[in-house]
């Protein structure tokens, strides 16, 4: 699942150190945290997808949510988290072509997730513990919705991203993500 512990990949702040905690606790008392079988805490994994010139942020709006947001998907059984995110962006945005800018797990968070119907199941609230992944892409090529779960994709401002979602959960998360990138392009 990549990195987890410390070190230059590890928990950038207090959110992310006792999220890091808490998925290795789960990791070692379920057996399941990579599927969906695990109905109180499952591994999914996201992308922060950016433009070449790091401006933007492609974002899907999801149906369910009723909210733009970052692709991601679960691993359904996948420990390889990278390639869920990568297979999970390029199914809801269309794209063909993602550069992987970090190999390792670019931000850790552990999101509530309320309950809710999807196609005519109930599904109980839970947790997501989540890994996201950075990915470039070049905001020219084409692009299209997954019906099935979003109705829009586009590029946004990255600034504007805070400002986009419906979930004031994910405000804090996706400034972290902004923060964590302007760390990143001082370093690269």
């Amino acid at each position: 699942m990549g990195p987890l512990g410390p070190g230059p990949n590890g928990p950038i702040n207090e959110q992310e150190q006792v999220d890091k905690e808490m998925m290795i606790e789960y990791i070692n008392t379920f057996k399941d945290v990579l599927t969906r079988e695990n109905k109180m805490c499952h591994f999914t994994a996201s992308s922060w997808i950016v433009n070449k010139q790091r401006t933007k942020v492609l974002m899907i709006y999801h149906n369910i949510y009723q909210s733009w947001a970052w692709t991601g998907g679960h691993s359904d059984g996948d420990e390889n988290l990278l390639h869920v995110a990568l297979k999970e962006a390029k199914e809801e945005t269309g794209l063909k072509n993602l550069k992987v800018l970090k190999q390792d797990i670019y931000s850790l968070e552990i999101v509530t997730v309320d309950c809710h119907i999807k196609r005519g199941k109930f599904i109980p609230s839970h947790l997501h513990l989540d890994c996201c992944y950075l990915f470039e892409a070049d905001e020219n090529e084409p692009l299209r919705i997954k019906e099935d779960e979003n109705s829009g994709v586009k590029w946004i401002d990255i600034e504007k991203a805070t400002e986009v979602t419906n979930e004031p959960k994910m405000i804090p998360i996706y400034q972290k993500l902004n923060d964590k990138l302007g760390i990143w392009r001082k370093q690269n």
